[in-house]
């Protein structure tokens, strides 16, 4: 079952040198030691304490000492990934690693400076997003669950490991005797990850047998049509300015109209990002909206999006003080 790791690892061709986001747990692990061999001195280990666990001290310790094993440079961030009051922990905790890949420290021992992250998702992390996804009502953009490649805020990251199951890098980890950690909050009911893990997927497999690879396949599906819809969007926004102008908006059919608006606001950052609810509301005060008096205010994401005379605009409000610990 192995072969199928040395498989993905094969076809993984990043610019070098390459950061590997390094938790201590089995995905992080393997990700890390077959690119630490297969381009030795090109490779930063990156760890984000998040100092929300008691055991994060004993985790830092584990990556420095696996780090020292296999030769391989690492940088420790710790960050404050406390959620504000009605955010979620998850959410937190991930925007403050991609805040940390994106400002990373030069490394003297690599010859140049990291532009490129590998991240340790795998299949079974790839399933768990899409019913995620499904469960919370999502569209497109959601449905294409996570992509092998993205470009964030100037840094490539590559996913390699997505047509990989978890079973299959434990059984890498084995025959290449690499100890690992085991986060406890893994087992932990209160996250709906786990528990899609530990009920709904054994479940699906069940009934449906293996599930990885055709879930897989929908997921790309989506990920084809949403590019087809924000090629559209973007011609759209072209003919209607950016900041849209609203009496352009309100020439364009109600489907095609909130494209372009999620295009748009999408490029105002996570922030802006409008719930299905703020978006409805919107549309329907554009199609209200017929005479120079009329007010637009409206909450998106977590900012507001606004009239200002012609066009459109968007604001972002500040964030709520983290809670105190």
């Amino acid at each position: 079952m192995s072969a199928v790791f040395d498989d993905a690892m094969a076809r993984f061709a990043p610019e070098l040198p390459l950061a590997v986001g390094f938790s201590g747990g089995a995905d992080s692990t393997a990700l890390l030691a077959a690119c630490a061999r297969r381009w030795p001195g090109q490779v930063l280990a990156v760890h984000v304490h998040h100092g929300l666990q008691a055991a994060a001290d004993d985790f830092e310790r584990h990556c420095a000492d696996l780090c020292r094993r296999l030769g391989v440079p690492l940088q420790v961030h710790r960050v404050d990934a406390r959620a504000a009051p009605g955010d979620s922990p998850e959410d937190a905790a991930r925007q403050a690693r991609y805040a940390v890949f994106g400002a990373l420290r030069p490394e003297p021992s690599l010859p140049a400076p990291v532009r490129c992250v590998a991240l340790a998702h795998h299949a079974d992390d790839q399933v768990e997003t899409l019913l995620l996804a499904l469960s919370r009502g999502a569209g497109l953009p959601g449905l294409a669950a996570m992509p092998a490649r993205m470009v964030r805020g100037g840094v490539v990251f590559h996913r390699p490991l997505l047509a990989v199951t978890a079973a299959q890098i434990r059984d890498w980890l084995r025959a290449q005797q690499l100890p690992w950690i085991e986060d406890p909050s893994n087992g932990d009911a209160r996250y709906t990850r786990n528990r899609i893990r530990a009920e709904v997927l054994p479940a699906l497999e069940r009934a449906f047998g293996p599930v990885h690879a055709t879930f897989a396949r929908s997921a790309a599906h989506a990920a084809q049509a949403q590019q087809l819809l924000a090629e559209v969007a973007a011609g759209d926004l072209a003919a209607a300015g950016d900041p849209p102008r609203i009496a352009a908006l309100r020439q364009l059919p109600r489907a095609r109209r909130a494209n372009l608006l999620r295009h748009w606001l999408a490029g105002q950052g996570d922030a802006a990002r409008p719930s299905a609810v703020q978006m409805e509301a919107l549309l329907d005060q554009i199609e209200a909206c017929r005479t120079r008096g009329h007010r637009i205010h409206l909450k998106a994401g977590r900012g507001a999006v606004q009239r200002d005379g012609e066009v459109l605009r968007w604001y972002n409000c500040p964030p709520l003080p983290k809670a105190s610990r």
